[in-house]
């Protein structure tokens, strides 16, 4: 275990200056998931409990990884946007003392909307770069059956009287049609080829196995039916085509663009991820799938939320001394198409581009909320492992309430690994100005 700072003081009982500290390297060792369900009373997960989806989890984890101790756990942070019933009660803890860590282990819970897994991961990696962890569990899990969006929440009326939001902001669908206002080239008839996109190749990495090897198998009890082991994705709808969701209707405006075919829908699942500093995994014998390179979260208007990845994804390129050209992989959660092709579109990236969403996206496999960060970052490792050519990937997504969040992840598998960049070869001080630019152009 990693030692706190000394106590300032010598033997002699005399003051002395603090320890020096040095950012420890962080990595990913591994991640898990639940299969997605939809929410409500037909869906897999009606009647389960969400802590004990994000229970499976932690048990998986601790299963896969047996050289670990369990008394070696230093944090367990879980994610859930609606932290009331069986989400609220601290669930890190909860979660933890469910799973059968060891009482020694604390937790606590962390929101942050979608991004709540992220921000999870984040948050605890920053601790063990700074020392204070050497090994972490951090995920999230939104059960949106039992707790549907927006659920008992009581925005402050001042957020309408003093105008500090448009009223549009705390409803996601209609943020994804303000960005389609706001980026007319990204039309209706891009957003379904997109989203038909996402469930052909979400399909295709069923087929081929990429999918399964980091879901966890719940089981569920349903009145009449008895139990059923649930091992597979239940959103996901093969063989849509662009025709069928040409007569979607348009739910949030008139004569809208943005429909349930080309949106994520309203599902159940939980994550969960396994992070560690270079040394702990090296002593206890942990794979790693991913090095931490870099990350940031950024604000913009509630209104276009969608666009937040943006800014955020600017700003984790700056501090990595990388450009949008260094990345060979991006996870982008595809809350709605619109925003995935908006994001796109900045960077001047084709919408079938073959670096992004290889495994398709929430569009097709669901977007629990809390819980998706950990998703995105479940797939890019697996990418990384089966393309050692890439060195860069990135995992992305837009907020509620007007905010994005990247994080920026090497891939161990190639061949200059852990070397440093060379910054010198990227001007990014010219890709910031661009960049900028652009955003402010679209605000």
């Amino acid at each position: 275990m990693s030692q706190a700072p000394s106590s300032g003081k010598h033997s002699s009982g005399k003051p002395s200056s603090a320890n020096p500290r040095t950012v420890r390297e962080v990595v990913f060792v591994d991640g898990v998931r639940t299969p997605f369900g939809r929410a409500g009373e037909k869906g897999i997960y009606a009647g389960t409990r969400a802590d004990d989806l994000v229970v499976k989890c932690i048990r998986e984890l601790m299963r896969r990884n047996p050289s670990l101790p369990a008394e070696r756990i230093d944090e367990v942070a879980i994610a859930a946007t609606t932290q009331t019933g069986d989400q609220g009660l601290t669930i890190g803890r909860t979660a933890a003392l469910l799973a059968g860590l060891p009482l020694t282990v604390p937790g606590f819970a962390i929101d942050r909307m979608c991004a709540g897994a992220m921000t999870a991961v984040t948050t605890t990696a920053s601790g063990i770069g700074f020392g204070a962890y050497d090994v972490v569990i951090a995920g999230g899990v939104e059960h949106m059956g039992n707790h549907p969006m927006g659920a008992d929440a009581d925005p402050n009326p001042r957020f309408m009287s003093e105008r500090i939001v448009d009223p549009a902001a705390l409803n996601m669908g209609n943020t994804a049609e303000n960005l389609h206002d706001r980026f007319p080239a990204v039309t209706r008839d891009r957003t379904d080829a997109y989203a038909v996109a996402s469930q052909d190749k979400l399909a295709a990495a069923y087929a081929n196995g990429q999918i399964q090897p980091d879901l966890v198998p719940v089981a569920t009890m349903k009145p009449g039916r008895g139990w059923t082991v649930n091992t597979v994705d239940e959103p996901p709808r093969p063989g849509t085509s662009v025709e069928d969701l040409a007569m979607l209707k348009t739910p949030f405006r008139a004569h809208g663009r943005v429909t349930a075919g080309n949106a994520a829908g309203l599902n159940d699942g939980a994550t969960a991820a396994l992070l560690a500093s270079a040394e702990a995994a090296e002593e206890l014998g942990l794979a790693v799938k991913m090095r931490l390179v870099s990350y940031a979260f950024a604000g913009v208007e509630p209104e276009v939320m969608g666009i937040g990845p943006v800014p955020a994804t600017e700003k984790a390129l700056k501090n990595a001394g990388l450009g949008i050209g260094d990345i060979g992989l991006f996870e982008i959660n595809e809350a709605f198409a619109v925003q995935v092709l908006s994001f796109l579109d900045h960077f001047g990236i084709a919408d079938d581009d073959p670096r992004v969403n290889r495994y398709g996206g929430a569009i097709a496999v669901g977007h629990p909320l809390a819980s998706s960060g950990v998703r995105l970052m479940n797939q890019l490792a697996r990418q990384f492992e089966e393309d050692p050519s890439v060195r860069f990937g990135m995992t992305t997504m837009c907020i509620g309430l007007g905010m994005g969040a990247t994080v920026i992840w090497e891939n161990p598998h190639h061949a200059e690994y852990g070397r440093a960049v060379d910054t010198e070869a990227v001007d990014t001080d010219a890709i910031q100005a661009d960049t900028t630019t652009k955003t402010g152009a679209a605000a």
